[in-house]
């Protein structure tokens, strides 16, 4: 269902640099020291945790996009220019590290697009991670999406996003795993709907995809497998989508968060859309249930550990 894709995804990131010795660093620690609070920034002498051989887990306990912390533990906040939907709109200032109530362990990555229908007063925003080290396995996140703007009027083709995809869109190898939600749909038709996408190549298009049309306000686990030659897409425990033969992953990717408009159907008065991020998670070459990734994840929020990554580099 989706757009023909993006402009070279490197060309379009503020420059932050990724330690060789990503997980030496002490940012990859646990959770904040006693007496600190929730906002306070991931101090820079705890120790390295160690964990279960090839996994990733992120929970986003971040001071902001400026937090040594954030770039040591290989994320990127895009800010620049590029595709897709409003080319060349895509700005670091929609990304926050907010306290959340409704969140597990209370804080979440926020994803804020907003627009006033015109370029000049649109801002998407976007962050992934670094190093495509990650290739098949298991990909989960818990995502909460919105049906409505935070502020103004509602009707926006918006698209919230969590996907896997390869670092360049020439690759000869290229790879991407797509879940996309529309409330209010787009490219013609009516949402609300999540879209599922095995990408072959970008340009031209190849893709095999599935809609599942529901109403998405809330937390969800979003989750993809890719195993055994086949991916398998799933929400809240529930299967959606099944791909196969060449539409599966052909190259390690990066994982990527999202949101962003696909048009500018109307002008007048601003709007602001949110879409939040709890956690994501991701373990190499094995199937993963989602309960065994919501013990996993629980234990790493019971040990106070806010980042970990095991995956075994290039």
């Amino acid at each position: 269902m989706s757009q023909s894709r993006r402009t070279p995804r490197r060309r379009a990131w503020t420059v932050l640099t990724l330690p060789a010795f990503l997980c030496a660093l002490a940012a990859c620690s646990g959770g904040p020291a006693p007496g600190r609070g929730a906002d306070a920034p991931v101090p820079s002498t705890a120790p390295t945790p160690s964990g279960p051989p090839g996994t990733l887990f992120d929970n986003f306990h971040y001071s902001g996009t400026d937090d040594p912390a954030l770039t040591a533990n290989g994320w990127e906040v895009r800010d620049g220019a590029g595709s897709p939907g409003i080319k060349d709109t895509w700005s670091s200032t929609g990304a926050g590290f907010p306290s959340d109530t409704t969140a597990q362990g209370g804080r979440v990555l926020r994803l804020q697009a907003s627009t006033d229908g015109t370029k000049q007063g649109t801002r998407q925003v976007e962050v992934q991670s670094t190093g495509t080290d990650l290739f098949t396995g298991t990909y989960a996140a818990r995502v909460h999406f919105s049906d409505k703007p935070t502020s103004g009027r509602d009707g926006d083709h918006v698209v919230q996003t969590f996907f896997p995809i390869s670092a360049s869109d020439s690759s000869a190898n290229y790879s991407e795993l797509d879940h996309e939600y529309l409330p209010n749909g787009g490219w013609g038709s009516v949402g609300p709907q999540l879209d599922n996408v095995t990408w072959y190549k970008a340009d031209p298009p190849d893709r095999v995809s599935h809609t599942f049309k529901q109403r998405l306000e809330g937390w969800h686990i979003m989750m993809i497998t890719a195993v055994n030659g086949k991916v398998t897409y799933s929400l809240d425990g529930k299967e959606l989508f099944t791909s196969s033969g060449k539409y599966v992953p052909r190259e390690k990717m990066d994982i990527h968060f999202s949101n962003w408009f696909i048009d500018l159907p109307f002008t007048g008065g601003s709007r602001t859309w949110d879409m939040k991020v709890n956690w994501v998670y991701y373990k190499a070459g094995e199937a993963v249930s989602q309960a065994e990734v919501q013990k996993t994840v629980d234990g790493f929020y019971s040990a106070g550990t806010n980042h970990i990554n095991t995956v075994p580099k290039s």
